[in-house]
């Protein structure tokens, strides 16, 4: 009898202990997410009484300008998409399907782009296509193919990683036979090859042109060329007209195409998804065969990876009279009051680290918790269902823009208490919305691997719900939460679009310090941006590696 009471009351207590964590999570998601989000959306259909009111929804779509600027959007992400698509198909197959000397290094060099901050990115491709840069003769600083390159720059490794992990996959004997039949390798390829891979390359495809619908850090850092982008002319709107009606429904626009571009993309995947036939990962020796594919991955590698990232190191060290470290002497000195309040360089960045920091403890505690709920194993159809839905409603913030984040905060949480700016706390829950999808996305593959048996096995034995929890599930989550600590704090040390709606003048981080400066003419501001982004890049790769490195070992039980 004291056995049966003490099972009742440890499923009690198992049943409170879930329903806090995930009254937690979902009280999180809805104050930082959904409000913002929804009170942006409302703030364009209604007046300043809060009665419907669509004018300005008609006002601002029967406008050229309007539609000017989203097929500039839209024209921008497709060649951005389109770009990837061309270069991370060869690269997919050089660097998954075949093996040569040299592989790995030059796998290495396109996973630099998922450390860098966008903002250094952008300045990278500034500094490369500027007039005194290489390729500054082309006339293509601060127009639209510059940003399209920055796009590409973002994307090859991300269509080459996911292409080429399921190609490295195929069974290789069907495209055997048709070439032993007759078929030459392009046809091989178009009709065997192609149709197998092309569930892999269209759902990379649309996930890359949502990231490219949303590069608003890119788009800012090269000058916003053109009409703009409805990001930018959300922020135009916003910081220029303080027309705060008109800025949301372009973002509620934004969320539309990015919405959209998101079901379009489930549509295709599913419809070309077919039975395939793997096996374990086949590599085949480099062949002569093999150089139209060698020769534009090693173009994407060298010339548009790391031709940037070596141009803007060698900028930032470039003076009148030769090399030195002037530009980062200058990081220490003031710009003056008239900008962001005589802050200098190496205060934005210590800003920027201490708002990172606060946003990676609020991420992982939200990653953490919801991870456990998600990866739960549970009986009831219901609960499970329940699962599935939180596990999307958890990937809307990839979907939606940064810039949408930050100001939904600004028509929400802001607009209720003033006080929540001026105190700084905005930003870092900012920054931690943003980082979420993906540090949840990097947990729950760990947590989902730890086996049900230990845990029942656990608690047959004895252990209570917290117990278990620290044994069993507590290495798993230590394992991991090194790499997700890294990549929350590499996210919001770089973060741009929701930072620059809510950070005050006074305490600037080192992104928006960097973008202003671009704005700024002379030599000595631009060469300060130059030097700032190399900083900030080097802060959060080093952020990023030291987190993967903390992985302490696992201890198996048998």
């Amino acid at each position: 009898m004291d056995r049966a009471l003490r099972e009742r009351q440890l499923n009690v207590l198992t049943r409170f202990g879930w329903g806090a964590a995930l009254a937690v999570v979902l009280t999180f998601l809805t104050i930082f997410f959904a409000w913002p989000v929804g009170a942006m959306l409302v703030r364009g259909i209604t007046d300043d009484a809060g009665n419907l009111n669509l004018n300005t929804f008609g006002d601002v779509l029967t406008t050229g300008r309007t539609w000017a600027i989203v097929g500039h959007t839209l024209t921008m992400a497709s060649l951005g998409t389109l770009g990837s698509v061309l270069f991370g198909i060869p690269a997919a197959y050089i660097l998954y399907r075949t093996d040569f000397v040299g592989r790995n290094v030059l796998r290495s060099v396109t996973l630099i782009p998922f450390v860098l901050p966008t903002v250094v990115v952008g300045v990278a491709f500034r500094a490369l296509l500027g007039t005194n840069g290489p390729l500054g003769f082309l006339g293509l600083d601060q127009t639209t193919w510059a940003v399209v390159a920055a796009m590409v720059f973002f994307n090859i490794s991300l269509i080459a990683r996911q292409v080429g992990g399921l190609w490295q996959m195929l069974d290789p004997r069907t495209v055997e036979a048709a070439r032993s039949l007759g078929a030459s390798r392009a046809r091989a390829f178009c009709t065997i090859t192609l149709p197998a891979l092309t569930p892999a390359i269209g759902a990379s495809a649309g996930l890359v042109f949502l990231y490219c619908s949303t590069a608003y850090s890119l788009v800012r850092t090269l000058g916003s060329p053109g009409v703009g982008t409805l990001e930018t002319e959300v922020f135009r709107q916003t910081q220029a007209f303080l027309d705060l009606r008109t800025a949301a429904v372009f973002s509620a626009l934004q969320v539309v195409f990015v919405l959209a571009s998101v079901w379009l993309t489930q549509r295709l995947s599913h419809r070309t998804t077919t039975a395939l036939r793997l096996q374990q990962p086949r590599r085949q020796k480099l062949s002569r065969a093999d150089w139209l594919p060698l020769t534009i991955t090693l173009f994407a590698v060298i010339v548009i990876i790391l031709w940037p990232m070596v141009t803007l190191l060698e900028r930032s060290l470039a003076t009148d009279d030769g090399y030195g470290l002037d530009n980062y002497r200058l990081l220490l000195t003031s710009p003056g009051t008239g900008f962001a309040g005589g802050t200098t360089a190496a205060q934005a960045l210590e800003h920027s680290v201490k708002i990172a920091l606060d946003a990676t403890v609020i991420t992982l505690v939200a990653a953490i918790l919801l991870s456990l709920v998600i990866t739960r194993q549970v009986k009831h159809p219901g609960l499970a269902r329940g699962q599935r839905l939180l596990d999307t409603f958890i990937m809307l913030p990839m979907g939606v823009s940064s810039v949408t984040i930050g100001f939904g905060f600004l028509v929400s949480l802001h607009a209720w208490n003033p006080s929540l700016s001026q105190s700084g706390m905005l930003v870092p829950l900012a920054q931690a919305v943003v980082a979420l999808p993906l540090v949840v996305r990097s947990l729950i593959p760990v947590l989902a691997a730890v086996d049900p048996k230990q845990r029942q096995a656990a608690a047959v034995l004895g252990a209570s719900p917290a117990r278990v929890l620290a044994t069993i599930d507590g290495p798993y989550i230590l394992r991991a939460v090194g790499l997700a600590a890294g990549l929350s704090f590499s996210v919001s040390l770089g973060e741009f679009g929701a930072t620059s709606f809510l950070a005050s003048p006074e305490y600037q981080t080192l992104p928006i310090y960097i973008v202003r400066l671009l704005g700024r003419p002379g030599a000595d501001n631009f060469g300060m941006a130059l030097a700032a982004a190399v900083v900030l890049g080097i802060v959060a790769s080093i952020a990023l590696l030291l987190g993967e490195r903390i992985r302490p070992r696992l201890r198996r039980f048998t």
